[in-house]
């Protein structure tokens, strides 16, 4: 929803595109699944022109043949007001490898794909650029040397690699979810599905030195942006302790915590 999740002062209209599509990929691929499908419905607006639409399905057309997905049908409509995507993605699996967030055990490994909190320091360099705009528009934004961070906000990936990874090496996750509200909330997800407490080690999380320098310029506790940023689009996970040398062959893949009794609590 315009004004909600993306902000069009400092979102290009293909990168919208991109990441619409990217966002629900990662839901499927949080189920260990293969996305093969999307639909695209839209509302927008008459301050759309048909070259800016042709803009944000450029950015689609970019996912969908990077990920291997069709676009089959969905909906145009006009809006009163700004612009609005929906987007519904299909994917399957072998019933046997799908992942649920219910599936979690006591002693189970908690792990987590790349690095986090990127995607929210990102937002916040831009908003800062966007008020110095607002207030001078001949003013040049300042991004210099701060391309990782931009890119995880405008532009996503969904962790199809990860994906491929866990078949590769018949892996099978006990639970999984893809990090999109940030770790803290995606980590309750899955304690209160699987009916578990967790230890979470702090210094365990992993912030990239872009996200921890410029958390620091922001007077931020990295580890709050980590925690509570979201829109990483990174997969939190659990597997059985059995599999731990199995992850030992990704340097993508860290071990934050264990699921411990529900008793214990959520530390």
């Amino acid at each position: 929803v315009e004004g909600i999740h993306f902000d069009m002062i400092y979102t290009p209209l293909k990168h919208l595109g991109y990441k619409a599509v990217v966002v629900n990929l990662s839901d499927i691929y949080a189920m260990n699944a293969v996305p093969k499908q999307i639909l695209v419905s839209m509302a927008i607006s008459n301050r759309f022109s048909v070259e800016a639409l042709d803009e944000i399905y450029q950015g689609m057309k970019l996912a969908c043949d990077f990920y291997s997905v069709d676009l089959v049908g969905g909906d145009t409509t006009s809006s009163l007001k700004g612009m609005i995507l929906s987007i519904t993605a299909i994917g399957e699996q072998v019933e046997e490898k799908i992942t649920y967030r219910n599936g979690a055990k006591v002693g189970d490994l908690l792990c987590v794909t790349g690095d986090l909190g990127a995607a929210y320091v990102g937002l916040q360099l831009l908003e800062r650029e966007k008020q110095v705009y607002l207030a001078n528009p001949k003013m040049e934004p300042k991004f210099e040397g701060q391309n990782y961070l931009i890119e995880r906000i405008l532009k996503p990936e969904a962790r199809k690699d990860v994906v491929e990874f866990f078949e590769k090496e018949q892996l099978v996750p006990t639970a999984m979810i893809d990090i999109s509200d940030g770790l803290s909330s995606e980590i309750l997800h899955l304690c209160k599905n699987s009916e578990l407490g967790v230890l979470v080690e702090e210094a365990h999380v992993p912030i990239s030195e872009d996200t921890y320098n410029q958390a620091l310029e922001f007077n931020t506790d990295p580890i709050v942006c980590a925690m509570h940023g979201g829109e990483d689009y990174e997969l939190l996970f659990t597997i059985s302790p059995t599999d731990a040398e199995k992850i030992k062959h990704s340097l993508d893949i860290t071990i934050i915590g264990e699921m411990i009794p529900a008793e214990d609590g959520m530390k």
